[in-house]
């Protein structure tokens, strides 16, 4: 079976969240044992952020890692289970609210495809790029990175 990792690389629709987590270092981590629940935003997620935000996020990558770790969880959990919890740790550190049934809600995102499984994890694709913070609009608020309200 193939790691979270592999499995975006050789899955159509995820070419953005790949460059970002090798631009950002986590590679490595991300096909470690793990076990790993990731919150998978799909190419057209990120298109949905304000213009030049992929941009200036790639030019910072400590910024970036943060909120790709923000997308992530310690631990294998199906949707099932996610649902049960009604909120989970990232490995940023931060709370991420679940909610919903069907489709179940992963903060302001709506799961797409749940329980895809992996060699070191649980992959969960999902329509937006979830950000840390109260207010998803004021989420990069004190960074570089533009965001448009």
């Amino acid at each position: 079976m193939a790691t979270i990792v592999d499995m975006a690389v050789n899955t159509p629709g995820f070419s953005t969240l790949v460059t970002a987590v090798k631009v950002a270092n986590l590679v490595e981590a991300l096909q470690s044992p793990g076990p790993f629940t990731v919150f998978a935003p799909n190419d057209d997620a990120f298109a949905k952020l304000p213009e030049g935000t992929i941009t200036s996020l790639v030019q910072n990558p400590p910024q970036l890692a943060r909120i790709l770790k923000y997308h992530v969880v310690a631990g294998a959990y199906k949707a099932a289970d996610l649902k049960k919890m009604g909120i989970v740790t990232s490995l940023e550190s931060s709370t991420i609210p679940i909610h919903g049934d069907n489709p179940l809600e992963v903060k302001n995102a709506t799961v797409l495809a749940a329980d895809i499984e992996a060699e070191n994890g649980i992959i969960h694709v999902i329509d937006t790029v979830i950000l840390m913070g109260l207010n998803p609009a004021h989420s990069f608020q004190g960074t570089d990175v533009p965001y448009k309200v």
